[in-house]
């Protein structure tokens, strides 16, 4: 039995199927970064209910200072950008630069308005914050300042 296809549409099937290949290796590619990307939000995006739900992602800003509670290898603290505060639970050994008024970044989700850190990380001397951390203090930093000042022009 011989095949009744020319050459040439041989040639276009073959790279036809080479194509479709290609592009679901390509969706796969893409399918496994998607679900393994993890965004950052500061503090006052997680309260402006901005974060996934269900979805993990890190958030970072500084410990706020009277907030660390230590139950045996159990942690509750809460993360602030100095506008809003997300209280933490956190599971494990803490990394030993971790401080309250210091700099950190968790990574987890969100649980009933609480975030559960599966992972914490502390800056690690006195000049470094992650860039993420660091943006978002700033930004609510300003927006702080904006605020006040708009609430004082009107006097």
């Amino acid at each position: 039995m011989t095949s009744t296809l020319k050459p040439r549409h041989k040639r276009l099937a073959l790279l036809g199927l080479i194509v479709l290949g290609v592009a679901a290796i390509a969706a796969l590619v893409f399918n496994a970064f998607q679900s393994n990307m993890v965004f950052f939000y500061s503090p006052s995006q997680v309260a402006a209910h901005e974060a996934p739900q269900g979805r993990s992602f890190r958030i970072g800003g500084l410990v706020e200072v009277g907030s660390l509670q230590r139950e045996g290898v159990r942690v509750v603290f809460r993360i602030t950008d100095n506008v809003s505060q997300v209280p933490v639970r956190y599971e494990g050994v803490l990394p030993d630069l971790f401080k309250e008024g210091k700099g950190v970044v968790a990574q987890g989700k969100l649980e009933g308005g609480q975030f559960v850190a599966r992972e914490v990380l502390a800056k690690h001397d006195e000049n470094y914050m992650p860039p993420e951390a660091a943006d978002a203090l700033k930004q609510a930093e300003q927006a702080r300042e904006r605020s006040t000042h708009t609430l004082g022009s009107g006097r």
